[in-house]
């Protein structure tokens, strides 16, 4: 889908190896899944928020799940924004686009949870 619309993407089937990547290419935005083998997407996000290399990279997690808790603990640890399965084409890019700034550049939302200031992720 995002490969379609002109988008270059990266695929990690674990955490661990989605962490690396982050560190390594330092992407504009990523995608999390919060069921995965090995280290889940709550205990990933939480890796990825304490690294300098990676803290500010916004993050969209995703679940099949209905609970409403996955949303607000994701939310809590610093995901900026969440995704319930089946989602749309539509849906998807909405998100990424309420993760733009002036610049079209992904940013961290800055929120009353996230007192500090959001930084421009690297290109």
């Amino acid at each position: 889908m995002l490969n379609s619309a002109g988008y270059v993407t990266l695929e990690a089937l674990t955490a661990e190896e989605g962490i690396e990547i982050a560190r390594d290419l330092t992407p504009d935005i990523i995608f999390l899944d919060i069921v995965l083998p090995g280290m889940n997407g709550f205990a990933a996000l939480r890796t990825l928020r304490r690294d300098p290399l990676t803290k500010d990279i916004p993050v969209i997690m995703i679940s099949g799940n209905e609970q409403a808790t996955e949303q607000f603990f994701g939310t809590r640890i610093g995901a900026d924004d969440f995704m319930k399965k089946p989602f749309s084409r539509l849906e998807v890019f909405a998100r990424i686009e309420r993760l733009l700034d002036a610049d079209l550049v992904p940013r961290r939302l800055v929120s009353a949870s996230q007192p500090e200031v959001a930084n421009r992720a690297s290109l």
